[in-house]
């Protein structure tokens, strides 16, 4: 009889597990700690907008060897229950007074030697999921054993994709075409750009969508200001520049592109601006080999652009992407991480057309060992032109 499993078969979770007690074996580290969406997410097939609820931490620990364990809070139990993990333990909370502390620590006791180390991702792009006083209460429990550093076992893992994980991002990805492809319908000069974004966010759950994570974008004369403040009610005019950037989630796995648009006839700025970025993101897929780094990319980015006589803009030009809207590495000049087949990654160039004034544009690729490999449709170079 099959083992039971959310999402992905067993064996995908089985694999996974595995490779996370590789490189713990390697790190010198007895058992690992996670608490966050993604990583319980990630090994278990645990997926529920429960998490919105700050009020309980979910504990899931990797052994050495050996399956991992759940210890969660109770409400959780039945759809823990329906993945592969078979040990689930539970404690009704929230429980003001030892909310899940000692449970968790006795389950890290029985398995961890009391010389031993215990994971926990604590740097960048991480975070812990608990009271900093219930965490402090818990090593205090645990002693001798100390916790380490383990964002480099969970980093390692978690930044090559499996084929069918590709498929879900590809697949996101795929749903955020169909509801950008809507976006002419609902973005003519006079509509108020928050209700361009609530209409968006309508054309993604129509198109297939689970939930609608992060949208996001801008509107301006030949360009926006920048591409991260809520939408207000001013109208869209002829003659601006509409952005809209989406993190919308399938199964637990986001796409992150955005999509440019013209309200009424592009001027010849913005058409300039963004053909630079669709020759500098077509640069990078032809350029673009595992073994770079991200600042390799980066510098191929900005070059692309400067090439084309564009300003590029500053920040980072891209990023991780899989079970996070963005995951490492930083697609930056600062960032050395060596670029290897499987990452699945966004191409984010942008461009500075007068002070305060940007576009920006970003495509979804993963990486190969011959080269990039798109995961969203490239954008047209000719700026789309909403004309109605």
């Amino acid at each position: 009889m099959p083992e039971r499993s959310l999402i992905f078969p067993t064996t995908e979770y089985r694999r996974r597990t595995t490779a996370l007690q590789m490189e713990m074996a390697q790190a010198g580290v007895q058992a690992l700690l996670l608490t966050t969406p993604p990583d319980v997410f990630y090994v278990t097939g645990f997926l529920t907008r429960f998490w919105e609820s700050p009020a309980r931490p979910w504990f899931i620990i990797v052994p050495a060897a050996g399956d991992p364990v759940a210890v969660i809070p109770a409400i959780g139990a039945d759809l823990m229950g329906r993945t592969w993990v078979r040990d689930i333990r539970t404690w009704p909370a929230p429980d003001p007074a030892d909310d899940g502390v000692s449970l968790l620590a006795d389950t890290l006791c029985d398995l961890v030697p009391s010389t031993g180390h215990i994971g926990l991702p604590m740097g960048l792009e991480t975070h812990l999921r608990m009271p900093i006083a219930d965490y402090l209460r818990l090593t205090e429990r645990l002693g001798p054993r100390q916790m380490v550093d383990a964002t480099r076992v969970v980093h390692r893992v978690r930044e090559i994709k499996s084929e069918p994980e590709i498929e879900k991002i590809r697949t996101t990805c795929r749903i955020a075409a169909d509801a950008f492809a809507q976006v002419p319908n609902f973005a003519q000069a006079g509509q108020p750009l928050d209700q361009v974004f609530r209409n968006f966010q309508i054309a993604l759950l129509r198109a297939g969508a689970d939930w609608v994570s992060y949208v996001a974008g801008g509107a301006g004369p030949d360009g926006y200001g920048d591409v991260i403040s809520p939408a207000d009610n001013r109208p869209l005019e002829r003659g601006d520049v509409l952005m809209l950037d989406t993190g919308a989630v399938r199964e637990g796995y986001f796409c992150d592109f955005d999509r440019n648009f013209s309200i009424g006839p592009a001027s010849d700025s913005a058409r300039r601006a963004h053909a630079s970025l669709i020759g500098a993101t077509q640069t990078a897929l032809d350029q673009l080999r595992a073994g770079m780094t991200a600042r390799d990319l980066h510098q191929i980015l900005t070059s692309a652009l400067t090439a084309q006589g564009a300003t590029p803009s500053g920040g980072r030009l891209g990023h991780g992407l899989g079970l996070s809207l963005t995951e490492w590495p930083s697609i930056s000049a600062k960032d050395t991480t060596v670029l290897r087949a499987g990452m699945v990654l966004t191409l984010e160039p942008g461009v500075e057309l007068a002070p305060g004034r940007i576009m920006v544009h970003e495509e979804n690729i993963v990486l190969r060992d011959h080269g990039a490999e798109l995961l969203s449709p490239l954008a047209n170079a000719t700026l789309p032109e909403i004309l109605l």
